[in-house]
């Protein structure tokens, strides 16, 4: 009988990252340039709560084309990983990670993407980290497009706006599970699809002043070409790959709760729900659900759909589920309440929960809650790809970061998680966001940190770029070592106190 305290022997320990968010190098082997290497961090907006970073501009692309584009960009030196994957990727095995989530840098295998033949140097450099990894015995979960695209299709095309990103996506996806079959077991197609309607640049590097459709229907034209780019190639993984092999969807998994049992809260939180699993639904699916339907019906939204896109969502469907858990949502049927149907971000805070620095509510037994519930709707494994708390840590005189905070929020949730297991839920793996301090994605802050691992560099990219093992270090690889069972000693301080 299986110890109710450990996890399941299989299961996949590690953490997760993005490759525009550590790699750095951004002008090094044959890079191109991506959208990610644009977003500039802003002081006086990237140091506020629930503010954010992402957008950029037709007149910041005019600038760079000529050269006069200022501003501080931290995603393109990033933390390094690029001349130092083989320390970092010792510190994670020091942990005990049996997984580490990564993405590939598109336009480091395809530096403008429309090129005839990849970039080989690009593809030499994924091929030392994943030996690195597996060497560790670790096993690459890799995202092949984590909020990055060349930049190049942005300009020529306004990115997933057009259908004609589709072939160079899926030309980049056949490469390198052409390239990689024999080291990448895990593959996710694109990462938090949902981003779209937060930001549509990060998301699917659509900039909105050169298009004069509505926002809405901008981003959901995107997400149907990247749902097609996804069954593409899902289908093009499956004649490459080996049987073994697992190819997922990740969206950043929001539970919506009412604010109160008034039927109206409820059905307006049913319909938060629906629009956040709309994406889980394609491609899981393979088709389009009707609440989403009515919805495009009711707002006006012309979703541009080709002959034939039927057919090519319903044979690309998807093995697994991978989530971003990082907060839930409460709701009410209010005036402007459509406007928040879809977000990553709600307008309404929970009282019964605490908040990070960030504004973020904190909410373990959501983690369990949402599980069920995509277990019960689809009935396929559930991988979390991202679960962390972005905090500001001191690094004390003496080389220790005191992180309890970190330590509890990672410690509630993997109880939830626990729980969820012997509910039924099947529940592949967790890997935690981001294991390493990296830029902040929405803020591109250094000052923001996730990681177990804590790396002395600052907001303006200096610093020494030691890295120095946080308290929680210690913490996560006990919690490791005993599959789970760790968790039951003595309780650490909650968030907040």
């Amino acid at each position: 009988m299986t110890d109710a305290r450990t996890f399941p022997e299989d299961f996949l320990w590690g953490g997760a990252t993005a490759a525009n968010q550590i790699e750095g190098a951004y002008d090094e082997g044959g890079k191109g340039l991506s959208t990610s290497d644009f977003a500039r961090y802003k002081p006086e907006v990237s140091d506020g709560a629930d503010n954010f970073t992402f957008e950029v501009t037709g007149a910041d692309l005019d600038a760079a084309d000529a050269g006069r584009l200022e501003g501080v960009f931290p995603k393109r030196w990033g933390i390094d990983f690029y001349h130092r994957y083989k320390e970092d990727i010792a510190l994670f095995a020091e942990m005990g990670f049996t997984t580490f989530r990564m993405s590939i840098s598109w336009p480091r295998i395809y530096p403008t993407g429309l090129e005839t033949e990849p970039n080989e140097e690009g593809l030499a450099f994924y091929d030392k980290v994943f030996d690195e990894l597996l060497a560790h015995g670790i096993q690459p979960v890799v995202t092949l497009s984590h909020y990055e695209m060349p930049i190049e299709l942005t300009r020529r095309y306004n990115g997933w706006l057009s259908r004609e990103c589709l072939e160079p996506y899926v030309k980049f996806a056949r490469t390198v599970f052409e390239r990689y079959r024999d080291k990448v077991r895990y593959w996710i197609t694109f990462n938090e699809m949902n981003m779209n309607l937060t930001s549509v640049y990060t998301g699917a590097g659509v900039v909105m002043d050169r298009t004069d459709r509505p926002e809405r229907e901008v981003a959901y034209q995107a997400t149907h070409h990247q749902f097609l780019g996804s069954a593409l190639a899902v289908r093009a993984g499956k004649e490459i790959l080996p049987p073994d092999a697992r190819i997922g969807t990740m969206i950043n998994r929001i539970e919506v709760y009412p604010a109160t049992p008034r039927p109206e809260d409820v059905l307006q939180a049913l319909r938060e729900d629906q629009a956040n699993l709309f994406y889980t639904d394609v491609q899981v699916r393979g088709s389009y659900p009707g609440s989403m339907l009515r919805y495009f019906a009711d707002h006006g939204l012309n979703v541009e759909m080709a002959e034939g896109d039927d057919e090519i969502l319903a044979e690309g469907t998807v093995d697994y589920i991978g989530i971003s858990y990082y907060m839930s949502h409460m709701t009410a049927d209010r005036p402007g309440a459509q406007e928040d149907v879809g977000l990553l971000v709600g307008a309404m805070k929970n009282p019964h929960l605490e908040q990070t620095p960030w504004g973020w509510p904190v909410d373990p037994v959501g983690l369990r809650i949402s599980l069920n519930r995509l277990w019960d709707r689809y009935q396929v494994p559930v991988f979390i790809v991202e679960n962390g708390l972005g905090a500001i840590d001191t690094l004390e005189d003496d080389d220790t970061v005191h992180d309890d905070y970190r330590i509890a929020y990672v410690h509630d949730h993997l109880v939830q998680v626990r729980e969820a297991i012997a509910d039924g839920v099947a529940v592949m793996g967790y890997a935690s966001w981001g294991p390493i301090d990296l830029i902040s994605c929405g803020t591109s802050q250094m000052s923001k940190r996730y990681g177990y691992i804590y790396v002395d560099q600052d907001n303006y990219g200096r610093g020494s770029g030691r890295r120095i093992r946080k308290d929680s270090f210690s913490w996560y690889r006990d919690v490791i070592a005993s599959r789970g069972a760790a968790l039951d000693g003595p309780e650490p301080t909650p968030l907040g106190r």
